[in-house]
């Protein structure tokens, strides 16, 4: 099977290491709460409409959208973040399906949703023009497609620049997955997402993380995000010298984007209309 790897499906130990490395992200989802209102507002999700928030995580998205009226469910790859986001749905005292499940294969029939949302998500699927075409599949005809992505300029794009460098490359023949960060152009999203839609439009807004020093940034990466925490557990075992390196870029960089204890966070929403053309 042209690009199949060992784990018997296109890209299966790539998702299954994803599963891993993204199994602690609960600890960070206050910080993307806020960014969570701005989306469902920004795809004016409205009572009563259909919505699917890809790759959900601790489902954020689902529970902002269900409080404001709206028909949810949830999709994730990692069962420990579903688990917290069923947990979320009922705090919040909201009715919400979530799901097991891949972004390239999204288990619901055609023309199932009103909106399909991702924040910054369905980005760590390795193939665009799959998890596109599926996002888009599942859309009804005149359905809104709306995501929020890290742009390559600005901090969180920055960093994921410094681990993909610092990353090896997969093995002669494996399969290689996008870069996450190239959803963060909006060219490339029109492109991804083409003749399918009749509109794509752009805003722009920032978190503030909570950040003592950039030093606290690097001890709450390292204890916090999967991808960083994997990168630097295995540079320290075979090059030191290049996580110290790591390590001081990843200060560098929150000291340049740190000001009053604040870390500033620049991301990319991006909404657009499907014309109801056929997904066949």
């Amino acid at each position: 099977m042209s690009g199949a790897d060992p784990a018997g499906k296109p890209f299966g130990q790539f998702k299954a290491m994803q599963r891993e490395i993204w199994s602690g992200f609960a600890a960070n989802e206050g910080l993307t709460t806020l960014a969570a209102a701005e989306l469902v507002e920004f795809a004016k999700v409205g009572r009563g409409e259909t919505v699917l928030d890809v790759a959900c995580g601790t489902g954020v998205v689902a529970v902002t959208a269900a409080l404001a009226g709206a028909i949810a469910k949830g999709l994730d790859i990692t069962p420990a973040l579903l688990e917290r986001a069923r947990e979320n749905a009922s705090i919040a005292g909201v009715d919400i399906e979530f799901s097991e499940g891949d972004a390239e294969e999204l288990p619901y029939p055609d023309s199932s949703f009103d909106v399909v949302l991702s924040q910054f998500g369905h980005i760590f699927a390795p193939r665009p023009e799959v998890v596109t075409a599926e996002m888009l599949r599942v859309l009804k005809p005149g359905g809104r497609i709306a995501f929020t992505t890290w742009p390559a300029e600005h901090l969180p794009g920055q960093f994921f620049a410094l681990i993909e460098r610092n990353t090896p490359e997969p093995p002669a023949g494996a399969p290689v997955p996008a870069s996450p960060i190239q959803w963060g152009d909006p060219n490339i999203v029109r492109t991804r997402l083409g003749a399918a839609v009749s509109e794509v439009r752009f805003e722009r807004s920032t978190m503030i993380v909570p950040a003592l020093s950039p030093r606290h940034v690097l001890v709450a990466l390292e204890e916090r995000l999967g991808p960083v925490q994997k990168l630097l557990a295995s540079l320290d075992q075979k090059s030191p010298d290049r996580a110290a390196a790591v390590r001081a870029e990843i200060v560098r960089l929150a000291s340049e984007n740190t000001k009053s204890n604040g870390m500033r966070q620049s991301f990319l929403m991006s909404l657009a209309t499907t014309r109801g053309l056929s997904h066949g």
